[in-house]
């Protein structure tokens, strides 16, 4: 996980309609970056559906909900249609956001990894890491931001 007190790494990433994202365009807002899997699953959907139960509450404390995974565009287009996800998901294949938070698991004998650790941050509103988690509960992790919040 990164530090807490760190820069926040920017990016650019791709959401479930194809329109661009950076981190920066959050610039004043709190922002709940979270790391997870695959979609369709039954944990991340669970934890995508409590986000989005408490989406209105994350909302009112002035923050956004960021969802990333290695899925594709229309993958999380479809995952945000079947659950009526009210947040954004960014797609990042090539695992370069996915990485620089250090959110993959640990490969067998030092091996790379492409299996994502949900995980999760909260980024303030200048762009700085104030919460890190890694390894979180998918269902309990919504909850225990907003109470982070």
């Amino acid at each position: 996980m990164l530090a807490i007190g760190t820069k926040a790494p920017d990016f650019t990433l791709a959401d479930q309609n194809g329109e661009m994202h950076s981190l920066s365009d959050y610039r004043g807002q709190r922002v709940i970056l979270y790391f997870y899997p695959k979609d369709m699953t039954s944990g991340c959907t669970a934890q995508a559906c409590n986000f989005r139960d408490l989406y209105p509450q994350f909302r009112e404390k002035g923050a956004v909900v960021l969802g990333v995974s290695k899925d594709s565009v229309a993958s999380h287009k479809r995952f945000e249609t079947a659950h009526g996800l009210p947040f954004t998901l960014l797609s990042d294949p090539d695992l370069a956001v996915i990485t620089a938070y250090e959110a993959l698991k640990p490969g067998k004998d030092g091996q790379p990894s492409r299996s994502v650790l949900r995980s999760t941050y909260l980024i303030d509103e200048e762009g700085m890491i104030a919460k890190a988690f890694g390894g979180v509960k998918a269902k309990d992790n919504p909850a225990q931001m907003l109470g982070e919040l």
